[in-house]
């Protein structure tokens, strides 16, 4: 992906938390990528592609073209700018 190696995972009950330059943008959901719901990321995936990522939680924005790396690296660069600062560990 061209976003210079920001891009990362970490496991999390059983999935996994997708961040973008130490911010999260969303997760890894069984075999769907799911991001959070932003005004850029609304912009860019249609929201009938709305979904639950499991029971409780607050719907997402599912992304299903993965070919297209610059649309993806764009995404996240709009969707980093509204997100907010990772909360320190105490």
């Amino acid at each position: 992906m061209a976003t210079g190696g920001k891009v990362s995972s970490r496991p999390m009950m059983g999935e996994h938390v997708v961040y973008y330059r130490d911010k999260v943008v969303g997760g890894i959901y069984g075999d769907r990528l799911l991001l959070k719901v932003t005004p850029a990321s609304k912009a860019h995936i249609p929201e009938d592609q709305l979904e639950i990522p499991y029971e409780g939680a607050k719907k997402m924005l599912r992304m299903v073209d993965l070919d297209d790396r610059a649309v993806i690296a764009s995404l996240l660069q709009a969707m980093y700018e509204e997100l907010p600062a990772r909360k320190k560990r105490k």
